[in-house]
């Protein structure tokens, strides 16, 4: 059994996603004790900004022609594909920055089809997945910024709907209430929800850990 782990926080030391992905791989661990995990922290380790663009204009350069930029692009495109298609489990913590995706996870999932040679490969079908997002603010129906999270549509997207994961969505909404000023009033419901996307994390951990 081999999970596949990704975390995008930028923050790797305070970091809200991050922690709901730890209990979701405790509880894998444990019932997989001694198996390999294959880690990817796009935030503390980012991609080249210029890889994904290199790897797709190679395609189009006979390979004899192609530049050593061009060649090491490719080559880390399909180790990043063959990471996720080897995984039997997999977690992702990816918090929303700015009202969307993280830049670093849309240059690894850029990276990640054009690995594949198919834009359509279903690389997690059927694979156990946990995905942890984390939102600074509330975008809840009713609130001021309904509509406003562009980043978990997104996540969905690609994780559920394309590669054909088995999806479990953790999400955790208000993380910043406990530090604006501006968000006092806030902060029994941001309590309440962090307790439980933690009880959410773990119960989806031992599920995909009895997997």
């Amino acid at each position: 059994m081999n999970l596949f782990r990704l975390d995008a926080s930028i923050l790797p030391g305070n970091s809200a996603s991050a922690e709901i992905a730890d209990i979701a791989e405790a509880e894998w661990a444990a019932a997989h004790p001694g198996a390999p995990v294959t880690r990817r922290h796009l935030g503390t380790d980012p991609l080249p900004s210029d890889a994904w663009a290199l790897a797709t204009t190679a395609a189009f350069v006979p390979e004899a022609d192609r530049t050593p930029a061009q060649l090491e692009a490719l080559a880390l495109a399909a180790t990043l594909a063959e990471e996720v298609r080897n995984a039997d489990a997999a977690i992702f913590a990816v918090p929303l920055y700015n009202w969307g995706v993280s830049q670093h996870f849309k240059s690894w999932v850029d990276l990640v089809i054009t690995g594949t040679g198919d834009p359509t490969a279903q690389l997690l079908k059927d694979t156990p997945t946990v995905l942890a997002t984390t939102l600074g603010g509330g975008y809840a129906p009713g609130t001021p910024r309904e509509g406003w999270d562009h980043s978990t549509p997104y996540l969905e997207r690609i994780l559920g709907d394309l590669w054909e994961a088995e999806l479990t969505v953790v999400r955790r909404e208000l993380t910043l209430a406990a530090s604006n000023p501006a968000m006092e009033g806030l902060r029994g419901l941001a309590e309440q929800q962090h307790k439980e996307a933690l009880a959410t994390a773990r119960d989806a951990g031992r599920k995909f850990a009895d997997r």
